[in-house]
């Protein structure tokens, strides 16, 4: 098997269970913007060689984008094709975030005031996956409007997602944090 196929130079990409869309397309703007988070994950996994713990969480995560970007690399009218989260985001998926959010909060108190990313190497590549995430979110928001989506999850997801992986990143870091103002 090969990895190029060639039928992409004429700018267009095949969607799962069929259909092409336009390479600049919102929906492949979207799903091509959490995988660019997962790779950026990837780095952070790869730092946290000697925390399990932590390197587990960022896994998941990873795994968790993959689904969203399946849903989303989906035609719509294909989506109850795909498995409950497998290729199709969940409610479940959203709740274990907020759990997962409270949890780390409980143990590491957000910050008081903003925060500048890099007081470790994985939380930083982290902080950088959020504001991924977040440009992915703002992505899925123009293509439901442009589509009109009316299946929220993915939207919750990533929205849950970028402030889980905020608090993540500041217990990564010990629950330390450089402000954005000295004193």
């Amino acid at each position: 098997m090969r990895v190029y196929t060639r039928r992409g130079d004429d700018g267009t990409t095949g969607l799962l269970y069929g259909g092409r869309v336009d390479k600049d397309d919102a929906r492949t703007e979207a799903y091509g913007t959490t995988d660019e988070a997962v790779s950026v994950l990837g780095i952070a996994r790869a730092s946290l060689a000697g925390e399990p713990a932590w390197r587990d969480a960022v896994l998941r995560v990873q795994r968790e984008l993959f689904v969203v970007g399946a849903q989303l690399a989906t035609d719509v009218s294909q989506w109850d094709r795909l498995d409950a989260g497998v290729g199709r985001v969940t409610g479940e998926m959203v709740e274990s975030l907020e759990r997962d959010i409270d949890e780390l909060t409980e143990r590491y108190p957000l910050p008081q005031a903003f925060t500048v990313p890099g007081g470790r190497a994985p939380g930083a590549a982290i902080d950088l996956a959020r504001t991924i995430v977040r440009r992915a979110e703002r992505q899925v928001v123009r293509l439901y409007r442009v589509e009109g989506l009316t299946d929220d999850v993915p939207l919750r997801y990533l929205n849950r997602l970028s402030d889980y992986l905020f608090v993540l990143a500041r217990a990564v870091e010990g629950g330390e944090h450089t402000p954005t103002r000295d004193g």
